[in-house]
């Protein structure tokens, strides 16, 4: 006898809407309380291109791109981006003070409980402020996502956090001795210098975390992160994990009072990272250098590099002291509804190949 197996119901099937329904209107409870923050705040919403000539030089971001065709028919290459940051540091460098985006982004290469191909991103940038007043908008954006989306406790795939509670700051100094027993400091190499991944590789392997012999010393400190420290931060109440090593902060700038370092925080809830943060680099020199460092690593992994937005390094030349942070909404927005998956609050996934 056949046996016939029916595919999944698609999200447009009524039953499945009518099951969603209730997290997609949360999603819009939560948005409208964001930006109800950032207007009392005296922030301007911006609206920036989804098309852009860089889509970001970070080694492992991988974009979507297409051909832009000019009215004689040459072709120019365009990416979707993979955030507004360029184009929002432009407006700053024009004079705007204090903007903010709920901006559609792309990233290739991402789908699962907590990634998708296209997302909104809500960034932001305060001219002329620390990076820790980023810190305490985070901690106000968590209440109210989740006074918005009804939830006294935020959960995912079996941890709690707290959203009301002030969140734990954590340096990456201090995770490290706290959850791999690893001394972070004395594997760093003076300012100016270059990594070296041997000296890190046997820490590594001491504390049994796997290494390889072609590992550079970002490979080694991201394999630590994901293993040993990731899966403790925002249990309990949120952790804002921040001081992170100049060399994995690409566009943040270095502590005056430790070069090491640089003014990077990301932000954690039940082990879910929400959010990414910098003091922002001014110095166009330094930014290039690393986007030039970044896009021969990703030629060395990936076997393919993208353009460096020379427009953007001209406006950082002129971009006043300022802080940013672009936080992930679909996650928290699925956090701050109960929901499971981040496709449970998006009101149309994209379609699966």
């Amino acid at each position: 006898m056949a046996v016939f197996h029916s595919a999944p119901s698609p999200w447009w099937s009524p039953h499945v809407h009518a099951d969603r329904r209730p997290f997609l209107l949360a999603r819009g409870r939560i948005a409208s309380a964001l930006r109800g923050f950032f207007a009392d705040a005296g922030f301007l919403e911006v609206e920036t291109p989804v098309l852009q000539v860089s889509p970001g030089n970070e080694a492992h971001l991988h974009a979507f791109a297409t051909d832009l065709i000019a009215p004689d028919g040459t072709r120019h290459r365009l990416y979707l981006r993979t955030s507004p940051e360029f184009a929002a540091k432009k407006l700053l460098a024009a004079g705007e003070p204090r903007i903010f985006e709920m901006a559609r982004v792309f990233r290739n290469r991402e789908r699962g409980m907590a990634h998708h191909p296209e997302f909104t991103m809500l960034e932001w940038y305060r001219a002329g402020a620390p990076y820790t007043e980023l810190m305490d908008d985070c901690a106000r954006l968590l209440a109210l996502a989740a006074r918005a989306g009804g939830v006294e406790t935020f959960s995912w795939r079996g941890r709690t956090c707290d959203p009301f509670a002030q969140p734990e700051r954590l340096t990456l100094a201090a995770a490290f001795a706290r959850h791999a027993d690893i001394d972070l400091e004395a594997l760093l190499p003076a300012p100016g210098a270059a990594p070296d991944a041997l000296p890190f590789a046997a820490v590594a392997a001491e504390k049994g975390i796997r290494t390889a012999p072609d590992d550079t010393w970002a490979d080694i400190f991201s394999r630590v992160l994901v293993e040993r420290i990731e899966p403790h931060l925002g249990s309990g109440r949120a952790t804002v994990l921040c001081e992170y090593p100049v060399s994995e902060a690409a566009l943040a700038r270095p502590k005056p009072d430790d070069p090491r370092f640089a003014e990077r925080f990301e932000l954690y809830a039940c082990g879910l990272e929400l959010a990414n943060a910098f003091g922002e680099l001014t110095d166009p020199a330094e930014q290039n250098r690393r986007f030039e460092a970044d896009m021969a690593e990703k030629e060395r992994l990936y076997g393919e590099r993208y353009p460096i937005d020379a427009d953007f390094l001209a406006a950082l030349a002129i971009m006043p002291d300022a802080s940013g942070c672009a936080l992930g909404f679909d996650r928290l927005a699925a956090l701050a509804c109960g929901a499971r998956r981040i496709e449970d609050v998006l009101w149309a996934p994209v379609a699966a190949p």
